[in-house]
């Protein structure tokens, strides 16, 4: 692994500059986007320079994908990203509560065998 690519799989934060490259769309829409889209963050440094994680990278990959790709309006696309959100909390916790139980059943089955 070079020095380069180290750098690159430990790097924190990315500047406007590196992710609009990185998708190929004008630094203006991305601030137009962190608007326009709660899910958007970047923090800024002292300077006021946008500072995007990883996370926010998923976000921007994602509305890049609904807009961009599969023609959404930034409404629609703003839709798209509550429901996943949405589905994606609910789903995780009915899975919780799945393993909870599973996990209760078991005790109570060790409790059982010990008496």
């Amino acid at each position: 692994m070079g020095v380069n690519e180290k750098e690159e799989t430990e790097k924190l934060y990315y500047s406007i500059s590196e992710v609009s490259e990185l998708f190929d769309l004008n630094a203006s829409t991305l601030r137009f986007w962190e608007k326009e889209f709660d899910v958007l963050k970047p923090t800024k440094n002292k300077k006021g320079n946008r500072l995007f994680t990883k996370k926010d990278i998923e976000h921007i990959a994602r509305i890049v994908e609904l807009v961009k790709q599969k023609g959404f309006t930034i409404q629609g696309a703003k839709e798209q990203l509550k429901e996943k959100s949405a589905q994606k909390s609910s789903g995780s916790n009915a899975e919780v509560i799945e393993k909870l139980k599973n996990i209760r059943a078991k005790l109570i089955e060790l409790r059982d065998s010990e008496e």
